[in-house]
């Protein structure tokens, strides 16, 4: 589809909304996409559709256009809030009206397999990939930069990592070649979070009880100032935030009890409480997440069901 196509749909949408001749087609378009992924509520869909994707989309259309490079837009979100989905969709609406989109996820960025081998055998607490520190910080700058220049005929290598290798440990495998990109989606569910004083850990939240508890989050909290350089290329931060972060654990026992059924295999109820409760160790969400939720570009609330709550910028 050509760019001026493009643009009859987005000015259509931006003035007619509903009533827009494409409104109807954008839908049933998102809702296949939907129940390719298991999401099997048609009316929820249309909800969400109505009150977030779209919504969303028509914004970074515009802010595309005025800026005219490649728009920055962070994603953060817990396990189980629908980051990915929100990715996917968001690039199908914004291919649909003529835009170009890449994803990169934080998880793209990890370090090699062998890195963290030795990362591990110098931090035991390290015990899994994902907490600050276990990152190619270097590589996501890279990939921004790429993104930034103005020479629009650039190619980006976008990192990428195959968390099925070595056992589940993950590796890095080959990039995927793109071409420039009108909006890059950065997601991760630590994304934009940044250090807070060491005073906050003197009476942490649970699961931080232990010294050695505290000082794994210190020195996380520490380690956070080395993605800075990588927040500050952010152009707006959208965060997905569970009315209770606790929610995670319930959703990741949700999903694991689903891939046992389908593939026979997956962790115990006790071994997901220690891998989930290891990121609220790291990063936990009320000291972390929480205050974000201020200074944000947009926060969009999800109910214990994974339904919409109330959407909104702390801005204004």
């Amino acid at each position: 589809m050509n760019q001026v196509n493009g643009d009859s749909k987005l000015n259509s949408l931006l003035a007619e909304g509903k009533e827009s001749e494409f409104y109807a087609q954008l839908l049933g378009e998102v809702t296949a996409i939907c129940l390719s992924l298991g999401i099997i509520d048609e009316q929820r869909i249309e909800h969400n559709f109505a009150k977030l994707w779209l919504p969303l989309a028509l914004n970074l259309a515009q802010a595309s256009q005025e800026l005219e490079r490649t728009f920055i837009q962070g994603v953060l979100g817990g396990q189980g809030t629908g980051k990915t989905t929100l990715c996917i969709i968001l690039k199908l609406i914004l291919n649909d009206l003529g835009f170009s989109v890449a994803t990169l996820s934080i998880d793209d960025l990890y370090l090699t397999y062998e890195e963290r081998q030795a990362l591990q055998a110098k931090n035991s607490q390290l015990i899994w990939r994902g907490p600050p520190g276990t990152h190619n910080i270097e590589d996501g700058i890279r990939v921004i930069n790429q993104c930034l220049k103005q020479d629009d005929l650039v190619e980006i290598a976008l990192p990428r990592f195959d968390k099925s290798q070595h056992s589940g440990a993950g590796d890095r495998i080959e990039p995927q070649i793109v071409p420039k990109p009108d909006i890059l989606l950065f997601e991760g569910w630590f994304v934009g979070v940044r250090p807070i004083a060491e005073s906050f850990f003197d009476n942490p939240p649970a699961p931080i009880i232990t010294a050695e508890d505290k000082q794994f989050a210190v020195d996380c909290n520490r380690r956070l100032q080395a993605y800075l350089p990588l927040w500050d290329q952010l152009d707006s931060l959208v965060i997905l935030y569970p009315e209770d972060y606790r929610l995670s654990l319930e959703w990741r026992n949700r999903a694991e009890q689903i891939m046992i059924a389908t593939k026979g295999t997956g962790m115990t109820d006790e071994e997901i409480s220690r891998f989930v409760e290891y990121f609220w160790k790291a990063l936990h969400p009320d000291l972390f997440i929480k205050p974000l939720t201020k200074t944000a570009d947009m926060v969009v609330e999800i109910k214990s069901n994974r339904s919409l709550g109330e959407i909104y910028n702390p801005h204004n």
